[in-house]
């Protein structure tokens, strides 16, 4: 195998491709030269920029559909042919920037390139090309980041996770104005942020995107079982088809809350004096779905969702033994479960793990949301908060109303689980002071 064909292999590779030794198959030199550095000879539907007179060019697709190789090479394709060019580069953090649109398997470095790659100073967040155009990092949650600095060209990824959407979006639009004709990417996986849905609405926006399964490079047994999982729900549709829902009127928790509420980055478990496992057990022993979510409570009274481990498809033995391993890997210090649907099991499995800790089994008097109602307003009083991105809790969530319905399919149990943790760690009886631990 030549060297180009050989490289064009690779970056096949690199998209997930595992038959991309059989498509380029039969190339001869020049040919694998030619489709090593041309990206349109090998992106799919959805993936290239579109015709026009356009200033904002929103991608929405389900994951995996190659939203961040799309803009790689959007940004890498404008450095190239405009030297000297200053370009913004806005993920929902500077890590989750520099760890997916830079070093990144699909980001810019690892771009199939034939000449020298961009140099990457990463304590000055900036990418310096061979032209001379540099692109510099920002953050989604810094929108005084953008105030000041000029640009020709932005990339902006998965803007529905960023914690300050507005603020950022119009920050780095004032600065868009250099250059005969300023022009931003937005690829993101939809939800139903109301920034986002306000972009969608402006003049001189154009949409592309396209489902998960539109990758051709995907392993097709991952996919089916990604829509065999998901497949019609609100979730699925959001994250697999790249369907954009509308936001709930009414919802407990809107788009708009579930950003406020997104923290930094993960608790250290040192900075948490009580751990609570939630679980919504499944009503039958047909294999339903059980909710298991893990929240936190720390010395200054705030509570954090840590972890999500719900599970479907398993019985009643086998998800009350998830309960136990997630109780173990969060150190936790109590579990609540509904005593309805088979509670006794989740306290008999633990005891028999060997797991000491205390089990409060619960009684559902009232509705789901009726329930979730208080926990809410733990969010809006900045009480509670996400220790990372929960997609599939969080799509939940957003589907409980005030009015005291779920809009979504099925039952939220994820959700549910959430609200017995919290309403156990800060809505319940007071609790004993912290005990000081010897280190």
């Amino acid at each position: 195998m030549t060297a180009h064909r050989a490289d064009f292999v690779r970056a096949l590779a690199g998209l997930g491709g595992a038959e991309a030794e059989a498509l380029v198959a039969g190339l001869g030199e020049a040919e694998a030269r030619r489709l090593f550095v041309d990206w349109r000879a090998w992106a799919h539907g959805g993936q290239r920029a579109p015709e026009g007179d356009w200033r904002v060019w929103v991608m929405l697709a389900g994951r995996g559909f190659g939203k961040t190789r799309a803009g790689a090479q959007w940004v890498e394709a404008f450095a190239r042919a405009q030297p000297g060019a200053s370009i913004a580069l806005v993920a929902a953090n500077v890590d989750e920037a520099r760890r997916v649109m830079v070093e990144g398997r699909s980001g810019l470095l690892a771009l199939p390139r034939v000449g020298p790659a961009p140099q990457w100073r990463p304590s000055l967040r900036r990418l310096t090309f061979a032209s001379g155009a540099e692109a510099t990092i920002y953050s989604g949650a810094d929108p005084e980041g953008l105030r000041g600095p000029e640009h020709h060209l932005a990339w902006c990824d998965e803007l529905a996770k960023w914690r300050r959407p507005q603020e950022t979006w119009d920050n780095l639009q004032l600065g868009l104005r250099v250059g005969e004709r300023p022009r931003t990417l937005v690829t993101t996986t939809p939800r139903g942020v109301a920034a986002l849905g306000a972009i969608l609405g402006e003049e001189g926006v154009v949409r592309t995107g396209g489902a998960t399964a539109d990758n051709p490079f995907l392993a097709k047994a991952a996919v089916a079982a990604l829509r065999r999982m998901h497949g019609g729900t609100r979730l699925g549709r959001q994250e697999l088809d790249g369907e954009w829902i509308e936001r709930v009127e009414g919802a407990l928790w809107p788009p708009e809350l579930i950003a406020a509420s997104r923290a930094e980055g993960p608790v250290a478990r040192e900075a948490l004096w009580q751990v609570a496992v939630g679980v919504d057990p499944p009503a039958g022993e047909d294999g339903a779905a059980c909710g298991i979510v893990v929240c936190g409570l720390d010395a200054e009274g705030n509570c954090h969702v840590l972890a999500d481990h719900s599970v479907a498809g398993l019985s009643p033995e086998g998800w009350a033994r998830k309960v136990a391993a997630a109780a173990e890997a969060h150190a936790a210090t109590r579990v609540v479960a509904e005593a309805n649907n088979g509670g006794a099991m989740v306290e008999a499995v633990l005891r028999g793990a060997g797991l000491r800790l205390k089990v409060r089994l619960v009684h559902a008097s009232e509705g789901k949301a009726a329930r979730a109602a208080p926990v809410a307003a733990l969010f809006e009083s900045g009480l509670a908060k996400f220790a990372g991105a929960f997609p599939a809790l969080e799509a939940e969530l957003g589907q409980l109303t005030w009015r005291g319905t779920y809009e979504g399919r099925g039952s939220p149990d994820r959700a549910d689980a959430m609200v017995w943790a919290m309403t156990e760690l800060m809505l319940g009886k007071p609790r004993a002071e912290p005990r000081i631990r010897s280190l």
